[in-house]
């Protein structure tokens, strides 16, 4: 599979390297109370209003986070002290969950401790298998691992409106079947939303660049089943997109080993900053917010539903 597109990436408006930093708007706006609606204060250009109401639930969206550095750990707390103000239901875990190479033994370092205290408060962590994952045993042990919850190397799961699809992105995995196993799935369907989460972007304006393969493959499956969001780790960095296609691909890999980011013509917002993702799922919209390591919410987008996935 090709990982890089170099010239293509440059010809759609990357960025030199450049990040936006939550350090520009933190003084002006408290991290858990921007909302036009109750501070009458403009918000940043990339913030959207919240939407009415109270959320049906809430996720947080991680990858590349097991290497058992104090960058996961400083993740981790700061994910820990967002659910004590901001309770969430669970965690999906984009893959490159054990560094460097998927050994089952790191897991306590790399997974169990760092996230103790979300795990004894009963969050479940869905996992996909990322690049690394697959290095040992084609990543089973991790497919086996109870708290993962992850029921095959593909798989779905159903909370409340939302369906939740995790693929297993690396290659040389039998794209063909798993992608058909996909369509079936999403046309089978009756939950009023989906959302795909694997372990490979799709769209990046980080040091890969775009994945030409995915595009071709997954994204015209994610276009004509109406498929809103797509999330993925691989690049470690934070990267919300506009929607593409009628899909906003999220990238949340900035956990652990940030790099680099630009911008595309696609980029609503990207920074390299150790961080994680907090989605609002509403009746007709998710509010995507990003929350760096002090807590504070850089980011806050809202993707529209369908009013019926097909």
């Amino acid at each position: 599979m090709k990982r890089r597109d170099f010239f293509l990436f440059i010809s759609l408006g990357m960025a030199s390297c450049g990040t936006v930093s939550p350090k520009l708007w933190a003084n002006s706006q408290p991290s858990n109370q921007v909302n036009n609606q109750t501070t009458n204060q403009p918000l940043p250009n990339n913030f959207s209003a919240i939407p009415a109401g109270s959320p049906l639930f809430r996720f947080v969206a991680i990858a590349d986070t097991g290497t058992g550095t104090a960058n996961q750990y400083a993740v981790a707390e700061a994910m820990t002290a967002y659910y004590r103000k901001n309770p969430f239901d669970f965690v999906l875990l984009a893959g490159d969950n054990i560094y460097p190479n998927g050994e089952i033994e790191r897991v306590e370092a790399v997974f169990v401790k760092p996230y103790q205290t979300l795990l004894n408060q009963g969050i479940k962590f869905y996992a996909c298998l990322g690049n690394h994952d697959v290095r040992t045993l084609n990543g089973i042990n991790q497919i086996n691992y109870r708290a993962f919850n992850m029921t095959g190397r593909y798989y779905n799961f159903t909370h409340q409106n939302l369906e939740f699809f995790a693929l297993d992105t690396n290659d040389p995995t039998p794209w063909a079947a798993q992608f058909r196993w996909l369509e079936r799935q999403l046309k089978q369907s009756t939950a009023t939303n989906k959302i795909v989460f694997g372990h490979h972007h799709l769209y990046s304006s980080g040091v890969r660049g775009i994945n030409r393969d995915l595009i071709q493959q997954l994204a015209t499956i994610l276009e004509k089943y109406n498929v809103p969001l797509y999330i993925n780790g691989h690049e470690h960095h934070y990267e919300r997109t506009q929607p593409i296609r009628g899909t906003t691909y999220l990238t949340c890999g900035a956990t652990s080993m940030p790099r680099p980011v630009g911008q595309s013509s696609w980029t609503a917002y990207s920074t390299s900053d150790l961080s994680f993702a907090v989605l609002d799922v509403y009746p007709r919209q998710i509010m995507i917010r990003g929350v760096n390591t002090k807590n504070e919410i850089f980011d806050q987008g809202v993707i529209n539903l369908p009013a019926k996935s097909s």
